[in-house]
């Protein structure tokens, strides 16, 4: 199956004052084109859709536009809300949205329920993690403590108790939002930092095939696993030198 990983749009988003909408605009126009082209079986998107909880009405226009493009297409995408997001904004109508392939998962209760897609070499369970504020989510999870490993651990104990009672040789990935260690930060990142730690070890997603992350907005690989895509625009100055891919 080939899958297309993308995160951080950050729809909505100024660079000192400047718009950046148009450039967002035509990154859409090439995300599109791009599945189109290379025949991609399904879309990715791990986190930060939006700049802000509220984003500008353009924005909710342009994500609007994006997904019934995708929809078009009649290709999955699976899209998970990132800490910029409003988790329940962006939730909004996933029962109905989801009847047209596009499966939004921005609720910490449906981390173990995934999104099950089919090749030639059968099922592949496709899960989605949203961003997990480790205060809000740690009782729902039940975690040990209330920080990014604990919670992120607890969810990820969910996922592979699914996955275990799923067919022999269901391949499985993972969608999150979060800062994993070994990753290399800029300066247009939020802070998520949570009691001094925000960096979650790698480990924490054992057992999975394939992991999506969104947040850093550097192209980069933590393991051969697990992979952050990056943001496709530049948002400041240090990643003048950042390879912006998918």
């Amino acid at each position: 199956m080939r899958i297309l990983h993308t995160s951080d749009w950050h729809l909505g988003r100024s660079f000192h004052r400047v718009s950046m909408l148009d450039a967002q605009r035509r990154f859409i126009d090439h995300l599109v084109e791009t599945v189109r082209e290379r025949h991609v079986d399904a879309v990715l998107v791990a986190g930060d859709v939006y700049d802000r909880a509220v984003p500008p009405l353009a924005a909710v226009e342009l994500y609007d536009e994006a997904l019934h493009r995708l929809a078009g297409l009649g290709v999955p995408t699976v899209m998970i809300s990132g800490n910029h997001d409003s988790a329940r904004r962006l939730g909004v109508g996933a029962g109905l949205i989801e009847r047209a392939g596009i499966h939004l998962r921005t609720d910490p209760a449906g981390c173990a329920d995934p999104v099950v897609l089919t090749d030639e070499h059968g099922d592949i369970a496709c899960y989605g993690l949203p961003y997990l504020e480790p205060a809000l989510v740690r009782d729902a999870l039940a975690a040990p403590k209330a920080n990014h490993t604990a919670v992120l651990g607890a969810a990820m104990d969910q996922v592979r108790a699914d996955l275990a009672a799923r067919p022999p040789g269901t391949r499985s990935i993972v969608l999150a939002h979060a800062f994993v260690t070994g990753g290399t930060a800029s300066d247009s990142e939020r802070d998520i930092t949570v009691g001094g730690v925000a960096a979650v070890p790698a480990e924490t997603f054992a057992g999975i095939d394939y992991v999506a992350l969104g947040h850093l907005h550097g192209c980069q690989r933590i393991t051969e696993r697990v992979r952050y895509s990056g943001s496709p625009l530049a948002y400041s100055f240090s990643e003048t030198d950042h390879r912006k891919s998918t």
